[in-house]
């Protein structure tokens, strides 16, 4: 069935209308009609089930036949990341953690960043687009962009992958499902000052690989590495 966003269906509803961009989306671009059926999400693990009793493009408006409410994910995959200069690089960096497994993003302002500024809201959009071809009931959490000091003192403890040559841990061997964000740094990596900070604050110094990664690959494979671990977590007896 097609899948819709509204965040603000609580599953208490029987019947209700759909927000304007998904009424068009359903009855413009989809040409669904009276009696077809869907699935929308709240983002919030609530899956409903309905049809459409009424088919308009300004205000869609759906009979419910089953509410599913899904509990939250015991694993927190964090990625606190530097924004990249070519914001499609972002873009798609969203879009496939999002289907990996991704729970949060944090956006990060750091001494090297090239972009100070990015359009949230472009983002947040690609994030329920993706939660809703991968199927997932949860949207991840995007926090809005902060400083690096500041990220640190609100996370007292976590991981940091950076460029410089010391002793480092592998990401499988540091990471907890818990309290656990992943430092990703700019393209010109964090400055010194910025490791050493982390570090003195509880951050693990760990490597991605013997290869240099660009920031959005750097992301997608911390996220990536982050999902196995929780699954050889979960599989254990």
């Amino acid at each position: 069935m097609p899948i819709f966003y509204d965040p603000t269906i609580t599953g208490e509803e029987t019947s209700f209308a759909l927000n304007a961009d998904e009424s068009a989306h359903a009855c413009r671009v989809l040409r669904m009609k009276v009696g077809d059926e869907l699935t929308v999400l709240n983002g919030k693990g609530l899956v409903l089930n309905g049809e459409i009793a009424v088919a308009s493009p300004k205000g869609c408006q759906i009979n419910t036949r089953e509410i599913v409410q899904h509990p939250t994910s015991p694993v927190d995959i964090h990625i606190a990341i530097a924004p990249t200069k070519n914001s499609d690089r972002m873009e798609w960096l969203f879009e496939k953690a999002t289907e990996i497994g991704i729970t949060e993003i944090t956006l990060l302002s750091c001494r090297n960043s090239e972009r100070k500024n990015i359009r949230e809201d472009r983002l947040e959009k690609i994030l329920v687009s993706a939660m809703k071809q991968s199927q997932r009931n949860y949207l991840p959490i995007l926090h809005p962009m902060i400083g690096f000091k500041e990220f640190i003192q609100q996370h007292p403890k976590g991981l940091i992958a950076h460029c410089e040559k010391t002793d480092k841990r592998t990401i499988e061997n540091a990471w907890s499902p818990v309290n656990c964000p992943i430092l990703i740094g700019p393209e010109g990596d964090f400055s010194t000052e910025e490791i050493e900070w982390a570090l003195s604050h509880g951050y693990t110094p760990i490597s991605l690989g013997e290869n240099r990664l660009r920031t959005e690959t750097a992301g997608l494979y911390a996220c990536m590495h982050a999902v196995l671990m929780h699954q050889k977590i979960n599989a254990k007896p």
